[in-house]
């Protein structure tokens, strides 16, 4: 089948008048809304009223920014949704680290080649190490990209329009290390990540895992979360021999430079409940709404 690459800036195009962060702002608005209100199943018509526009635009807005209607993204995002897919997760996941990290069906989830960094490298702080940075349009809001010329370095998210600080948090990583604004250099990089029509074997993403040993293990770890599916903190922990200790995890989980394509947003409480996460809640759950529409689809259609 012909593939053809996805221009993700018509995909989030904004609504008529508006600007794309002041769309991404609605969408996050419309999640807050559903995630407080799940259980009482607001209508489209209620939760447009809540955010001042038809349900029409509601529904077009939402399913260009997350891929899926406000409805299926209810039905994804509710507790319930989440205690299920920690349980059907075991045999998933070992299925996972046997098959190379593919996803579930003929859905193929971002497949990646890693390597870390040698222990004195990441003590170093990262000096002598160059790194270019850009910023893009991606499905949950603006988006910094960091490349090293060894591959993805950093993904992170620009909150209220505020690149500087966006950046700041990815120059703290890397204490020592020189940045260069290059759109042109982490653009192709930036379409490759959201575009899901190129998360294929074939096409493999290189990244660098820049952390300690320890940290390193968890995220490795995180590779092999199946799409559409989520892990507990005490799981990750029993997957890195270390059963006990859940709360060291979740100190790693949240370090994770490269959010998104090492997907610390599968990781949820023991209950089943959607935890903290360092780009926020909201962007939390509207990437495993966004990932379980797709997953979803590709079940429905009868792939195998």
């Amino acid at each position: 089948m012909l593939q053809r690459a996805v221009d993700i800036t018509e995909d989030i195009a904004p609504l008529p008048g508006s600007t794309a962060s002041d769309d991404y702002g609605r969408v996050t608005d419309i999640i807050a809304y559903i995630s407080r209100r799940w259980r009482k199943q607001p209508s489209v018509e209620e939760i447009a009223a809540h955010v001042g526009l038809t349900p029409t635009q509601v529904h077009q807005l939402f399913r260009r920014w997350a891929g899926l209607t406000p409805k299926a993204f209810l039905q994804a995002v509710t507790l319930d949704a989440a205690k299920r897919m920690v349980a059907d997760t075991p045999s998933l996941l070992d299925a996972a680290y046997e098959l190379g990290l593919s996803g579930p069906g003929r859905l193929h989830d971002l497949f990646v080649t890693h390597e870390a960094m040698s222990p004195g490298e990441w003590k170093t702080g990262g000096a002598g190490l160059s790194m270019t940075y850009g910023f893009h349009p991606s499905p949950f809001g603006e988006a910094i990209v960091v490349t090293t010329p060894r591959g993805l370095a950093g993904l992170g998210f620009v909150d209220n329009g505020d690149r500087a600080a966006a950046l700041a948090d990815m120059q703290v990583r890397w204490r020592n290390a020189s940045f260069l604004a290059d759109q042109e250099t982490t653009a192709p990089v930036a379409s490759r990540v959201f575009d899901p029509q190129r998360w294929r074997s074939g096409e493999p993403l290189r990244i660098v895992l820049i952390g300690t040993d320890w940290e390193v293990r968890v995220w490795e770890a995180l590779l092999a979360i199946p799409m559409g599916r989520a892990e507990t903190y005490g799981g990750i922990a029993g997957k890195v021999c270390t059963p006990r200790a859940a709360r060291a995890v979740g100190a790693a989980v949240g370090k994770n430079p490269i959010s998104f394509v090492v997907p610390c947003h599968r990781v949820v409480g023991k209950s089943g409940a959607l935890t903290g996460y360092h780009w926020g809640l909201t962007r939390k759950q509207a990437m495993l709404g966004w990932e379980l529409g797709r997953t979803k689809s590709e079940q429905d259609n009868g792939c195998n």
